[in-house]
């Protein structure tokens, strides 16, 4: 079956739009947890506007601090839009604990997609925890292979990095 077959057949399937902004925009580490290529469901690169990014959950699973949203009418964050089938949803949720859905409106090309599903952090923490390198790593091929943004690409780069250092010299704060 090739990918324009695929395409077509997604068309006649039920499905939903979902604005991945952290380690889901990386199809490869999606399908880890849906169980079938997820390249032909991205539509592309997409912007939420009024609202940031922030690493306001820490995983048990990855433990790490993990990506969120968060409401802020001055930033937007950039990430990808899918048209998944409505049959993954749940396994979607399932990866997604300790997140509930929220529908908002994203951008791509000059259209206004509504009613888009993503995921938020439930119990937010007050302060930001460093990813670790494989979390950095998995967010940063998500954005290139789907073409982020450079400038968003190195933001977030700077993001990510700026937090981890500033977890490997918090010891050394503490200390003195």
């Amino acid at each position: 079956m090739t990918v324009r077959t695929l395409s077509l057949a997604n068309l006649e399937e039920s499905s939903f739009y979902y604005f991945a902004y952290g380690s889901c925009m990386c199809p490869v580490d999606l399908k880890r947890s849906l169980g079938e290529n997820t390249h032909h469901y991205v539509i592309g690169p997409a912007t939420l506007p009024g609202y940031r990014l922030g690493f306001f959950r820490k995983s048990e699973r990855r433990n790490c601090g993990v990506l969120d949203v968060v409401r802020d009418t001055h930033h937007s964050v950039e990430g990808v839009l899918y048209r998944l089938p409505e049959r993954l949803s749940s396994l979607l949720d399932e990866r997604e604990v300790g997140y509930s859905h929220e529908l908002v409106s994203v951008q791509h090309s000059h259209r206004m997609y509504r009613n888009v599903r993503t995921y938020t952090v439930q119990e937010k923490l007050s302060q930001e925890i460093a990813p670790n390198d494989w979390y950095f790593s998995v967010v940063l091929r998500g954005a290139h292979t789907c073409g982020l943004p450079e400038t968003y690409y190195w933001k977030l780069f700077d993001h990510m990095h700026h937090l981890q250092r500033r977890q490997t010299l918090q010891p050394l704060w503490k200390m003195a």
